[in-house]
């Protein structure tokens, strides 16, 4: 059984949610604290590539307080500013990513 990488961060409710859902269903979660262990270049590149703007929570307290100028920024200049206005979690199983916890998700992986 592969194990599931979860990106997120621990004070994150829907994380958590996740992860016991996930446990629950017998899956291996390896838990990656994006503000601990930032991530690279080419993981935020593969990120973006993959969802492009809706990787960043445009609904968040930390997105309503950027400036102006970097609400009109690209999505990685704004993530790069600030890499918890990533909408969360990011799961990656075997090879394909998956952007937050909703019923497609949820389906997919416990399914």
């Amino acid at each position: 059984m592969s194990a599931l990488i979860l990106y997120g961060i621990p004070t994150c409710d829907t994380c958590k949610k996740a992860i016991k859902a996930l446990e629950n269903a017998g899956k291996t979660v390896i838990f990656r604290d994006i503000r601990a262990d930032p991530l690279s270049e080419a993981d935020w590149d593969e990120l973006l590539a993959e969802f492009g703007t809706n990787l960043v929570n445009t609904r968040s307290t930390t997105y309503r307080g950027l400036s102006d100028w970097l609400k009109n920024s690209e999505a990685e200049a704004q993530l790069a500013a600030q890499p918890t206005l990533m909408k969360r979690p990011v799961i990656r199983y075997n090879e394909t990513l998956f952007l937050g916890w909703d019923d497609a998700t949820q389906a997919a992986l416990l399914g």
